[in-house]
C-alpha cells in the first residue's frame, strides 16, 4: 500500500537513524523529498533474490528480514533491518540484482528512492559518496564479527550478544542496566534460531537456561524481556576470556 505521507513517529524513526543523522541537513531533505512511502503487511515480500533492483530503501516502521534459502530449503536469516536503517545501496552502486530476499516483519513502512533519483542525489551531494562508503564499512565490520562469532563462540554467547543487540535503546537508553528492557523486535524461537544459525531446539534450551538464571523473561504473547543486561555482557566476556586462555 502506497501512502505519500510518513506519520510523525515514522519520520522521527528515520531521522533518529545514526547514519542518516550524520548527513547534512540539505542531503537529508533531498533524500526525503525524492522518496516515496510504501507500507507492507507482515510477511509481504519487499524484494526477491535475483530480481532487478529498483530502489534504495529505508525502514521507517516495523522491520525487514533479509534472508535466503539454501538448496535444501533451509531458511537463513542474515539480519533484520530496523527503523532508521537503510539497505539496497549495494545494488544501486553496482547495478546488480538483489542478493537476498527482503520480507516485512510486522506492519512495516519503508521509504523508497528510485535508482534514477539515487543517481541524482550522488550528483547533487558529493558527501553521499563518502557516506555510502562509511555505511558499507560498518556492514563489513559487522559481517566480520558474525563470522568470527560463529567460529569462536558457543551458541550461549552468541545468543547473549544477539539479545544485547536486540534490546538496545537507540534513544533514551537508561544509564543504569538494572531496568528491564523489552526486546522491541519480536521474534519467535525459530526466527531467532535462523538468525543465529542454530536449531530451534538448541536455542530454546539456552533461552530456558537464561530464564532460570533470571537473566531474561520469556513472555509467550509479548516476546523477550532482558532482566539483567550486565549478566548477558558477562556471559560474552567469560566466553571470550576462556577462548583466549
Amino acid at each position: 500500500m502506497e501512502d505519500p505521507i510518513l506519520t510523525s513517529d515514522e519520520r522521527d524513526a528515520i531521522n533518529a537513524g545514526r547514519w542518516f543523522a550524520s548527513l547534512s541537513a540539505s542531503l537529508r531533505h533531498d533524500i526525503l523529498r525524492l522518496s516515496n512511502v510504501k507500507r507492507y503487511e507482515f510477511g509481504d515480500q519487499i524484494a526477491a533474490r535475483g530480481d532487478p533492483s529498483k530502489y534504495w530503501i529505508g525502514c521507517a516502521k516495523g522491520a525487514v528480514r533479509v534472508s535466503s534459502t539454501s538448496i535444501s530449503g533451509k531458511q537463513i536469516t542474515l539480519t533484520y533491518v530496523e527503523p532508521g536503517d537503510w539497505f539496497g545501496d549495494v545494488e544501486m552502486v553496482d547495478g546488480g540484482t538483489h542478493t537476498h530476499d527482503s520480507i516485512a516483519h510486522g506492519e512495516t513502512t519503508v521509504l523508497r528512492v528510485a535508482r534514477a533519483d539515487f543517481q541524482m542525489l550522488l550528483s547533487l551531494h558529493i558527501e553521499l559518496y563518502e557516506a555510502i562508503l562509511r555505511l558499507h564499512a560498518r556492514r563489513i565490520r559487522q559481517l566480520y564479527g558474525i563470522v568470527t562469532d560463529l567460529n569462536t563462540l558457543t551458541l550461549r554467547a552468541r545468543l547473549a550478544k544477539q539479545l544485547i543487540h536486540l534490546a538496545r535503546r537507540p534513544s533514551k537508553r537508561d544509564v543504569s542496566h538494572t531496568v528491564e528492557m523489552r526486546v522491541s523486535l519480536q521474534l519467535w524461537q525459530h526466527e531467532l534460531a535462523q538468525l543465529l544459525g542454530a536449531s530451534r531446539q538448541r536455542v530454546n534450551a539456552e533461552l530456558k537456561a537464561m530464564e532460570r538464571e533470571d537473566v531474561i523473561r520469556v513472555e509467550r504473547s509479548r516476546g523477550l524481556v532482558v532482566r539483567d543486561h550486565d549478566a548477558l555482557k558477562r556471559i560474552v566476556k567469560e566466553e571470550i576470556r576462556a577462548g583466549i586462555q
